[in-house]
């Protein structure tokens, strides 16, 4: 095994025994095959779209596919055996299609053509060879932005999924899907072709997060600032983890009227702030912080937990019978829901004892999305005109449990009382329970809302320089970055595609780029790592 796609890789290098997530070398190999395996079918979406076929199956699947391989998403065997045994049977489709339309299906590539083993030892013998380290072993730095470009395709692939269940899709984001990943098989594309398709990733990406937004809107309107209790309700209790908002609205449904109160966790926090799920009064608050810490918040819930989409952490047997995956998440041996027919978690809800009593631990105010914080944008600007408010700070991204992540929390608590926190994602729970106080009204603390919501943050920022007449570059925000899965990758090849400069990284920088695309990226963008708070604020301030 060879990984090296999160933050947390062993040694900040690879995980070459067992993945920090928790994925076995098998399942490992079993992903490596199925990137291999989408690879030989997008070179057929390539060839089909030139012939004018467009295949609706073919790129659901392909997104389903790429998304499962994201980090602390699915862990079991068998769905990868079965998505594998899918991506050669729709290659073979499309390429009979892509033949009677007089297009090329003639490929110097075994994956165009490989025949998936009939075994699960079988299929890992086949993903044992097609992996990473054999690319990184030819040639470090193109290794380094095919690994770049295909972790932008899982982020992308994750985003463009959210928005399709919520009936929104664009043919362009599939395509592009697919003429990335074919062009990693392609040794004539030199640093400046990857370079390249890399920042039209983030491009790209920017129309599937307005799509993800438009459906998250559109389904359950623009969030507003409401006040989440950090305390429970005596009672029957089940707990939404994860990202989905459909997911999500199916559980309110589904759960009304049978006394069982909805919490959520990690990323579902800022579903509190859309009206047509805020509605329901049994959706009571917030339970545990980011998805890190699920393990000893999961082992104190007296509830079911439902984990809607990525960040799976391995369910441990005090708790394990309690947890439901839905959706692309898996773990060998804990209850899956196909359906969207959440009985068997609600009936688990039931079972179990519930809180005992009341309690009131507070509560965090969340909703700041972009139609919120543009509604005030005269009162910013006016606020900035004046001097009361000296910069913006962009405080957010991904969560995790490696030492160094405490940064990110003390670089908030000595951000000046003259400036404003921006938050996303579920890197706001190093400091999301902190009264910054406020600016004339202004909340120093402005919780934007999921990684998923990253659009709302370009929208504020983009908005703000129209305003002053500026470029994004020359607004008084920084951006302090906190990244551990491929959603935070492609969200950064989105920044530097927007042309934004001088983004601090961390707690670490990806061990998958190399120190000559470092370089290049560093020159023409200026990223760089964090340091200590001090100097950070110090070097931003003056």
């Amino acid at each position: 095994m060879f990984c090296y796609q999160c933050e947390q890789t062993a040694q900040g290098k690879a995980c070459e025994k067992k993945g920090v997530c928790g994925k076995t070398p098998d399942v490992a190999a079993l992903q490596d095959l199925l990137i291999y395996a989408v690879k030989g079918l997008s070179l057929y979406a390539v060839e089909g779209s030139k012939v004018g076929i467009e295949d609706e199956e073919v790129n659901t699947f392909t997104g389903e596919a790429v998304f499962s391989t994201l980090t602390n998403v699915n862990f079991d065997p068998e769905r990868f055996a079965a998505l594998i045994r899918k991506a050669a049977e729709l290659r073979d489709g499309l390429k009979a299609k892509v033949a009677a339309a007089n297009g090329n299906t003639d490929f110097p590539y075994d994956c165009a053509a490989f025949t998936p083993a009939d075994t699960l030892d079988g299929l890992v013998a086949q993903g044992e060879p097609v992996g990473i380290a054999q690319e990184v072993e030819k040639n470090v730095d193109i290794a380094s932005l095919r690994q770049l470009l295909t972790y932008g395709v899982k982020g992308l692939a994750a985003y463009a999924d959210h928005a399709r269940i919520l009936g929104k899709t664009d043919a362009k984001v599939f395509g592009f899907m697919h003429e990335a990943l074919a062009a990693t098989l392609d040794d004539a594309k030199g640093v400046d072709d990857l370079v390249g398709l890399a920042l039209r990733c983030g491009e790209v990406n920017l129309t599937a997060m307005e799509l993800l937004d438009a459906g998250n809107t559109g389904a359950y309107g623009h969030p507003v600032p409401t006040p989440v209790p950090l305390g429970a309700k005596k009672g029957k209790a089940i707990l939404v983890s994860g990202h989905d908002l459909k997911d999500m609205e199916e559980i309110l449904k589904q759960t009304e009227g049978k006394d069982v109160f909805v919490y959520t966790h990690g990323e579902m926090l800022p579903t509190h702030a859309y009206p047509e799920l805020k509605k329901h009064a049994h959706f009571h608050g917030h339970y545990g912080t980011a998805w890190q810490n699920q393990r000893k918040e999961f082992a104190e819930f007296p509830g079911a937990v439902v984990m809607t989409t990525n960040c799976l952490q391995e369910p441990q047997e005090e708790y394990k019978d309690n947890v439901f995956t839905t959706g692309l998440v898996g773990w060998p041996n804990v209850a899956h829901i196909e359906d969207k027919n959440f009985g068997p978690a609600i009936e688990k809800a039931q079972a179990l004892p519930g809180f005992a009593e009341d309690t009131d631990k507070g509560s965090v105010t969340t909703g700041f999305g972009h139609n919120t914080v543009l509604s005030i944008a005269d009162k910013v600007i006016e606020a900035v005109k004046s001097k009361a408010l000296r910069h913006f700070f962009l405080v957010g991204g991904c969560d995790g449990a490696k030492p160094g992540r405490n940064y990110y929390t003390e670089f908030v608590e000595k951000v000046p009382k003259d400036c404003v926190v921006l938050t996303l994602a579920c890197g706001k729970f190093r400091f999301f329970d902190q009264d910054l106080g406020d600016i004339g009204g202004i909340p120093r603390l402005l919780d934007i809302g999921q990684c998923n919501d990253a659009h709302s943050a370009i929208q504020i920022a983009a908005a703000l320089a129209g305003a002053f007449d500026c470029g994004l570059n020359d607004l008084p925000l920084s951006m302090i970055l906190s990244w551990y899965e491929q959603k935070a990758a492609v969200i950064l090849l989105s920044l530097l595609h927007l042309g934004i400069k001088n983004i601090r990284l961390g707690p670490t920088l990806p061990a998958f780029i190399s120190p000559a695309v470092l370089d290049v990226l560093v020159k023409n963008f200026n990223i760089m790592p964090i340091k200590t708070a001090d100097e950070d604020l110090k070097e931003i301030l003056g």
